[in-house]
């Protein structure tokens, strides 16, 4: 190796290395200041009641509103994402193979709606709201949050299902299946630990995202009994928590923050297993 190159090396380890240790301290500073400021207000009461009279002046009650408000409508919306992005992305890459300009087109403004800030969706569900003569309501929340991460889960999707080889899509061509059999019964079952991973990363980013459901799910602090009822999340139970200037109250903000950050990690680990699951059933 000449000693350009050795220097060319050198450079962008230890520039990987200083982006390395800069996210690892920012998570670990975020951890930590979740912990110190939410473990000791986080109760089972917080856990299992909702809010009563005075909860926001630090007086009786908890979030269970928010976290059953939460795990409705990140679940309905990674639920239709992936009925919706899944076929799309086996058209893109069965169907639509002889066609690499169109799918490249496709997956270039597919990347700009993952760019676009949640705030936006969240302004032009808000804006459909109104035309149609809408309220606030999960059912508005959902397909708000929904059209937030379908691009997330068909290009998460895309990119897995580019990693399989073009030799695996002729093979089950010459033993006479069908484009709808390659899809479903060939490259899907060749990826799930990858769309795993993408409906984990959808999921995250609904369950996540306070912006798009400001103004369209409102909230309340009863469990919704039907889409049409408003509901609350816990990122904006954290939202208006931290709002107050009273201090037991923004403690109940990092609790929340705390039991929001439990909920990802539990999906992240049963992810994970069934993953390693398959791929172990897979390699016997």
């Amino acid at each position: 190796m000449k000693t350009g190159q050795k220097i060319e090396v050198g450079f962008f380890r230890t520039i990987m290395f200083i982006s390395t240790c800069i996210i690892a301290i920012a998570l670990i500073t975020i951890i930590i200041s979740i912990l110190v400021n939410g473990l000791p207000a986080l109760s089972w009461e917080m856990i299992s009641q909702t809010p009563k009279g005075g909860f926001y002046f630090g007086k009786e009650g908890g979030i269970l509103n928010a976290i059953i408000g939460s795990l409705y409508l990140s679940v309905g919306a990674s639920a239709l994402a992936f009925i919706i992005g899944l076929p799309v992305a086996l058209f893109m890459n069965i169907h639509l193979i002889k066609y690499k300009k169109l799918v490249n087109t496709i997956r270039f403004f597919l990347d700009l709606l993952w760019g676009i800030p949640s705030i936006v969706y969240g302004a032009f569900g808000f804006s459909i709201m109104i035309y149609f003569g809408f309220r606030t309501s999960l059912l508005a929340g959902t397909i708000t949050v929904t059209l937030f991460i379908i691009p997330i889960m068909i290009r998460s999707i895309d990119e897995v299902l580019k990693t399989i080889p073009r030799g695996l899509l002729e093979s089950s061509f010459s033993l006479g299946s069908t484009k709808s059999e390659t899809a479903y019964r060939v490259y899907v079952k060749q990826c799930i630990p990858g769309i795993v991973t993408a409906v984990l990363l959808s999921f995250g980013r609904a369950i996540g995202d306070a912006a798009s459901v400001l103004f369209t799910t409102g909230y309340t602090d009863y469990i919704p009994t039907s889409l049409s009822q408003p509901t609350a999340t816990l990122p904006l139970a954290i939202f208006f928590q931290l709002s107050s200037p009273i201090p037991e109250v923004k403690n109940r903000a990092y609790a929340a923050a705390l039991i929001l950050t439990i909920i990802i990690l539990i999906i992240s680990l049963l992810a994970r297993f069934f993953s390693a699951k398959y791929r172990k059933n897979k390699i016997s």
